[in-house]
């Protein structure tokens, strides 16, 4: 049987983040891709024009209706944009007994805000000690933790302020430093250095949920996490690098790229 990957994430109406990235992600790397949409937005390569969140219930049974009858491999987490949201999430994930990779979506790539400041503290407290893997960017982390990543010698510091929360691991993203793009996977005691060309190509719309779905996608094959972070960081740099113009603003990244080289992205 096809492994089920469930995301738990908002709406992207052009189609580059969000659950239509999580989406694509998940059939590129041969999972069978399922969604909560937990928010609606109005959103292009310009940036968000307007975000919608969906009533705790509404988001309550979508994850019920998916897991109780079809059943799920793994559970990914983008936007939940509450407070409210982010408990109720973590509540359900905390009853689901499978790998979760959480994605703490604070603010988009165009610097729009997609969380309520008053949700931080409840992602701190509820949602991160129940993540297998959390996987925010340097803006995510200085939100988070109140640690600004200005070099890749403070990426230890900024990975153990987040592991105080309580994860498993975290996958601290080092992509907006100078040079190349590094990320630091540990668990506080093993680390594991990531390292890819940085490519100069400024259409990266939808990285963040994109890799956090490939590293669930590749949970959910039954891969170890330094093997699926290091599948999904391959995954994505290949994604990065084929990224398209699509609009007048910051285009996304190519999910499709793999598939076309008649790959699976390991």
């Amino acid at each position: 049987m096809k492994p089920g990957v469930l995301t738990v994430a908002g709406s992207d109406s052009g189609g580059g983040a969000g659950i239509q990235a999580d989406l694509k992600t998940m059939l590129a790397l041969g999972v069978h891709g399922m969604s909560v949409v937990t928010a609606v937005t109005a959103q292009n390569s310009l940036g968000v024009q307007g975000a919608w969140e969906l009533p705790v219930e509404a988001v309550r049974a979508q994850y019920r209706s998916v897991v109780d009858d079809i059943g799920v491999q793994a559970v990914k987490t983008g936007m939940l944009a509450s407070a409210e949201l982010v408990e109720a999430v973590a509540e359900l994930i905390g009853g689901t007994d499978v790998p979760a990779v959480v994605d703490p979506v604070g603010v988009s790539k165009h610097g729009d805000s997609l969380l309520a400041a008053s949700a931080l503290d409840s992602m701190r407290t509820k949602l991160l000690p129940v993540a297998t893997v959390a996987t925010p960017n340097l803006d995510e982390v200085a939100q988070l933790t109140g640690v600004r990543v200005e070099s890749e010698a403070q990426l230890p510091e900024a990975a153990a302020a987040v592991l105080s929360y309580g994860p498993r691991w975290v996958l601290i993203k080092g992509g907006h430093l100078p040079g190349e793009a590094v990320d630091l996977l540990t668990d506080g005691s093993e680390e594991h250095w990531l390292r890819a060309p940085r490519h100069d190509n400024r259409h990266t719309h939808g990285t963040g949920c994109t890799l956090a779905s490939a590293i669930a996608s590749q949970l959910a094959k039954g891969q170890s996490v330094p093997r699926a972070v290091a599948a999904a960081k391959e995954y994505v740099t290949g994604a990065i690098a084929a990224g398209f113009a699509l609009g007048g603003g910051i285009g996304p990244v190519d999910h499709a790229w793999a598939l076309r080289q008649g790959s699976r992205g390991a």
